[in-house]
């Protein structure tokens, strides 16, 4: 296992330097696409001039090899016709001698003079001590079979153990008094080698110089890009970190200059911006603070009187009792609108802390459906809850994740139709999930991430059955982040919407997953028993949703 990671470490790496890092990416990939045509030019380069050598080598090696076989029958034809006809062995070494002649200092071929009838009496000869396994077998039974000249690559070997690279030329000759012969001209191709070995050596060498040449240009002239934008992301960088002073240096007057002058100009802009906004928030979060608290004076005087009234409405006319009953009712929908905005405020103000305990989330989820069955009875619905872990233990601020659960399932109710809402509370090792789901009127495309921004609605023209104030998921939303958790939307328009929960197990902890699917899970169409409904949620993810409690990032979203 060592011994792998040994290997693979520096291709890991290498693979995170071409991710993270413009500038390798591009000195590599000139690099590579570089060293490609560079060796596909050399290739065809040392192809062509090993074609036009040879192909010189091979007009001029055939040209003298004929001229040679002429010769040589005319030196024959001419002992034959003389007055005493030399002995074999003198013919045949006269003729090698004769041509052997013709080849200069320092030899530029050698000759071989071979019988075709293969007979061990018939004498044959070379020059040089050349060996006769030189002549390749298919060269000889082309020429005895075709009885013209031919010729063919092949090593030259010598009697002294040497082998040389030649061009073997051979063609039937005929001794009198002796019978058929084949002629023989073998040309060394040294000259040509070396020829060709420089060629290739020089085209190797300046094909690195050049790569290497092109790798260097392209690293400096990629810097002169890459740097400005390394210094672009570095400065963005830390603008986003909350310093708003940070700007480029705009040093020329090219693109990248004009780049830097405009990234300049929308980072003042942006800055202007946010300090107006955070002015413009803490106006808005102080008003709202001071409001509610110089409301709940009077609030309080008209609520004695109120209850007051309210306690003596037999005695009064109905017309008198029944304004009595709506002022109460009205009173209680704005101090519930008072309390969520002073939550919010405290929310605002960073004074908002947790009192920790260890519960058991199965009791708090039962009491809260409970609490709320008469109005999922106004609403003709059931609430069915099915708990996957029992008991369910979570660290936690029990009064706060009471109210979020209240808010869930009292929203749920609201939107939900004859179908009803259903509950359902899992875990895994470091968290536990909680979905709410109805199938109702559902959420709109983009929708999922508005649900919880404060007094936001749906449809603003619907007359709400609970008497919201529009700031119940907006303080569900900030109570989850206080505990570290994810509380996530999801729906579909007609198909119905869905709520999860997510807490870590430990406060302060880190949740790897949730514990429960967010979507629909369910057949609309399930009559089982609140309490006896266990069917296996669906744990496969559900693409489009929002984690708003998860990012820090997406506070300024609400």
């Amino acid at each position: 296992m060592i011994i792998f990671r040994a290997i693979f470490s520096p291709f890991r790496a290498l693979r995170r330097l071409w991710r993270r890092s413009l500038l390798f990416r591009v000195t590599m990939s000139t690099l590579i696409l570089s060293s490609i045509v560079v060796t596909v030019l050399g290739f065809s380069l040392l192809s062509r001039v090993t074609t036009g050598l040879l192909d010189a080598k091979e007009t001029a090696s055939v040209g003298e090899a004929s001229a040679g076989l002429g010769e040589a029958q005319r030196l024959l034809d001419a002992a034959n016709t003389g007055p005493a006809t030399p002995s074999q062995s003198r013919l045949v070494d006269s003729v090698i001698t004769t041509l052997g002649s013709r080849s200069g200092s320092p030899a530029t071929f050698e000759v071989l003079l071979l019988s075709s009838n293969g007979d061990d009496d018939a004498p044959e000869r070379g020059t040089n001590l050349v060996a006769v396994s030189s002549i390749p077998i298919d060269l000889r039974d082309s020429i005895q079979d075709t009885q013209r000249q031919s010729w063919t690559f092949a090593p030259i070997v010598f009697l002294d153990g040497r082998s040389v690279p030649g061009l073997i030329v051979g063609a039937p000759l005929t001794v009198p008094t002796v019978g058929p012969y084949e002629l023989y001209y073998l040309f060394p191709l040294a000259q040509e080698q070396e020829t060709l070995d420089l060629v290739s050596s020089s085209v190797v060498g300046t094909g690195i110089v050049l790569v290497l040449l092109v790798a260097i240009v392209t690293l400096l002239v990629t810097r002169q890009v890459v740097v400005p934008v390394r210094e672009a992301a570095r400065i963005a960088h830390r603008f986003s970190s909350g310093k708003l002073s940070e700007r480029m240096q705009v040093k020329k007057e090219d693109d990248l200059a004009q780049l830097a002058q405009s990234f300049n100009e929308m980072a003042k802009n942006l800055a202007t911006q946010i300090r107006q906004l955070e002015e413009l928030s803490l106006v808005q979060q102080r008003f709202v603070s001071d409001v509610s608290h110089e409301l709940r004076t009077p609030l309080t005087t008209i609520r004695m009187a109120a209850d007051v009234m309210y306690e003596e409405r037999s005695q009064f006319d109905p017309a008198t009792s029944r304004s009595v009953e709506l002022l109460q009712n009205q009173l209680d929908r704005f101090e519930a609108l008072l309390v969520d905005l002073l939550e919010i405020s405290r929310f605002d103000a960073g004074a908002a802390v947790l009192d920790l305990e260890r519960i058991d989330l199965v009791p708090l989820i039962e009491r809260v459906i409970t609490s709320t069955e008469p109005l999922a009875e106004r609403n003709n619905l059931r609430v069915r809850f099915a708990a996957y872990e029992r008991p369910c233990f979570v660290e936690c601020d029990p009064r706060r994740i009471d109210r979020v659960v209240r808010n869930l399932v009292d929203n749920a109710i609201e939107h939900a139709n004859e179908v009803g809402v259903s509950i359902e509370l899992g875990g895994n090792e470091s968290a536990i999930s909680l979905t709410v789901r109805d199938y109702g009127v559902g959420l709109h495309p983009g929708e999922a991430s508005l649900v919880f921004s404060r007094f936001w609605r749906a449809d603003k023209a619907r007359a709400r059955t609970t008497g919201g104030t529009g700031l119940g998921l907006a303080i569900a939303l900030e109570d989850t982040r206080l505990h570290a958790g994810w509380l996530e939307a999801w729906g579909e328009p007609g198909v119905g919407a869905c709520f999860r929960l997510t807490l870590p197990r430990q406060a302060g902890g880190t949740i790897n997953s949730p514990a429960l699917a967010l979507g629909d899970e369910r057949d609309e169409h399930d009559e089982h028993d609140e309490r006896d409904y266990t069917a296996s949620p669906r744990m496969n993810a559900v693409n489009d949703f929002n984690h708003l409690g998860e990012p820090p990032w997406m506070r300024s979203e609400l």
